[in-house]
């Protein structure tokens, strides 16, 4: 989702000196493979958007998978990248690296200040040694890597497998489903009360666009002088899972009940970014959650419908 989305916003600003790997034409868990593909091209700037990721029950039923895979993607990626004289790229990670319990909205420098979410810490873990050897590169080696810590995202392209997909689209497919089905109730999981944050994929793919084409002095004269390389990308508010659930059934259509089931986790209580260091650089998001969600469940169900 979020790959397609830059490269889409790239396309359409004229760029055509792309290179691009499917999954099946480069494995980034293979080392050597990782190693050719950057002798092979010329790369000036590599942006890192391929992670295994995600919802609550993806991490707690794969968490070697989250820890070890995220953990070699980005180790090969960014070392060969070194190795092969790329000066300039940009690492995507999650805003579950910060503390379970961080102060809202979260600030780029709560990072590492306490424990974590138990339920996505492998991954958490995995994202932030990311971020930390993009610092470790640039002052070791010189280069201009850096992070960015997108909000949970949405859109086109996004997973609706109840197995693994994120919360948003999880309730788009189970209220989908309900309403194809005549059901009169759906049911979900936790209280509803944990507020999340969404930012739409296209709103993300122009922050980093907009990022990249910043010069290095004025992108990174915004860090801390001894500080990680880290920029949070959010939309600056967020909402309840249940106003989201609420929000879902109104655009789906679906008017069955919603049942709550609290045996279930809830996750952080709240993960809000805060955004001002992006914000002062001169970016902000245009599409609004409501009108993401319209577009966004528009797409799937012509898809569905096709299926």
């Amino acid at each position: 989702m979020v790959g397609s989305a830059i490269m889409s916003r790239l396309r359409r600003l004229g760029f055509e000196n792309l290179v691009i790997r499917s999954h099946a034409e480069l494995d980034l868990l293979d080392q050597r493979a990782v190693r050719s593909f950057f002798q092979l091209e010329q790369i000036d700037c590599v942006i890192l958007a391929a992670a295994r990721v995600g919802g609550i029950l993806a991490n707690a039923s794969f968490p070697a998978d989250f820890i070890y895979q995220n953990m070699a993607i980005q180790n090969n990626v960014i070392h060969e990248a070194w190795q092969a004289g790329v000066q300039q790229l940009l690492f995507l990670g999650s805003s579950c690296i910060y503390p379970k319990l961080a102060p809202q909205p979260m600030k780029e420098e709560y990072l590492l200040t306490g424990p974590l979410e138990p339920t996505n810490e492998p991954y958490a873990i995995a994202k932030i040694a990311g971020i930390k050897m993009c610092e470790a590169y640039n002052r070791q080696h010189g280069t201009s890597y850096f992070a960015v810590m997108p909000t949970n995202l949405y859109g086109t392209g996004d997973h609706y497998g109840l197995q693994n997909s994120h919360v948003l689209p999880a309730l788009i497919r189970k209220m989908h489903d309900a309403k194809n089905d005549g059901r009169k109730e759906v049911v979900l999981w936790g209280t509803g009360t944990p507020r999340r944050e969404f930012l739409h994929c296209d709103d993300l793919a122009d922050a980093v666009v907009f990022l990249l084409s910043l010069e290095k002095d004025t992108l990174f004269s915004s860090f801390p002088s001894d500080g990680v390389p880290l920029i949070n990308i959010g939309y600056g508010k967020d909402i309840t899972i249940q106003e989201l659930a609420l929000k879902i059934r109104g655009i789906i259509g679906f008017t069955g009940k919603i049942t709550w089931d609290e045996t279930k986790p809830d996750g952080t209580p709240q993960k809000l970014l805060d955004v001002s260091r992006i914000s002062a650089l001169g970016w902000q998001p245009t599409i609004s959650l409501s009108d993401g969600i319209q577009d966004t469940y528009s797409k799937y169900s012509t898809e569905m419908a096709e299926v």
